[in-house]
Parts: structure tokens; sequence; C-alpha cells
């Protein structure tokens, strides 16, 4: 294992983590502690799975994928810091805003996840799990977080 790879994985994570976590906290949609903790939960599921996978299946590119998973994640947290600094300054927490921030820290994690796939010439098939793991996460949102079906 390459711990240098590893060790750049987790603070990456932990950024993420942490953006994720203030871009939630700055919804308004957010009506109880139990579905921030709900939403943060699903959204780390996904990550979690991945990272499983990549351990138990994955041998030599174990640690690149994982620290392109790691990048992957903190991009896709990136994308939510205008929104993030907009809510907590009180400039706006528009809801729309929200949902369009969400929709393009998707977007540009579904293709910087398939870069890393093909990047590290692995199977279609991490990807694909991905967006079904993504599939899900959204589904429970819908429902389980915010009751919509």
């Amino acid at each position: 294992m390459n711990k240098p790879h590893l060790s750049r994985a987790f603070i990456y994570f932990a950024i993420s983590l942490v953006l994720t976590t203030m871009f939630v906290l700055g919804c308004p949609l957010y009506i109880s502690q139990e579905q921030l903790l709900l939403s943060l939960s699903i959204a780390g599921g996904k990550w979690m799975i991945q990272l499983f996978l990549a351990v138990a299946l994955l041998r030599k590119r174990r640690s690149s994928f994982i620290h392109g998973m790691g990048r992957v994640c903190l991009i896709g947290s990136a994308v939510l810091i205008p929104y993030i600094i907009s809510s907590w300054l009180d400039i706006s927490d528009d809801t729309l805003f929200f949902f369009g921030s969400l929709v393009l820290a998707i977007l540009v994690m579904v293709f910087r996840y398939y870069a890393e796939v093909a990047r590290l010439n692995l199977s279609l098939g991490w990807w694909y799990s991905w967006l079904l793991s993504l599939a899900l996460a959204f589904g429970l949102q819908i429902t389980v977080v915010f009751h919509l079906f």
C-alpha cells in the first residue's frame, strides 16, 4: 500500500466531510437534526461502499484508486463553496441555489469519477457501481430524508 496516497486520501475525505457538513447546515430545507445526520450518513455511505469494495477487490491499484476517490470527493465538495459562503454570510440560502450547487457538484463528480476509473484502467463496472450507489443515495434522500415520495 502506498501510505502517502492513503494519507492524502484521508485528508481529502476529511475536508470534504467538513465542506459537505457546512453545505447541509447552510440549507434551510433541513428542519431537524435527524434529517441532517441522516442526509450526511447517506452521502457518506456511498463513499464508504466504494472504499470497502476497493479494499476488498483491488490489489495493486487499491491505494491509487482510493486516493483518486478522495480527490473526486474533495473536488465535488469544493464546488459547494460558493453556496456555503453565501449561506453562512446570510447573502443567500436560496433553495434553487442549493439544488443548483448540488447538481453541479454531482455532475462534476460523475465525470471526475469516470476519469479516475479510466486513468487507472479499471473496469467501467467501478463507475457503474458508483452511479448505482449515487442513484440509491438520491432515492434515499428524497424518500427517507425529505419524505417526497
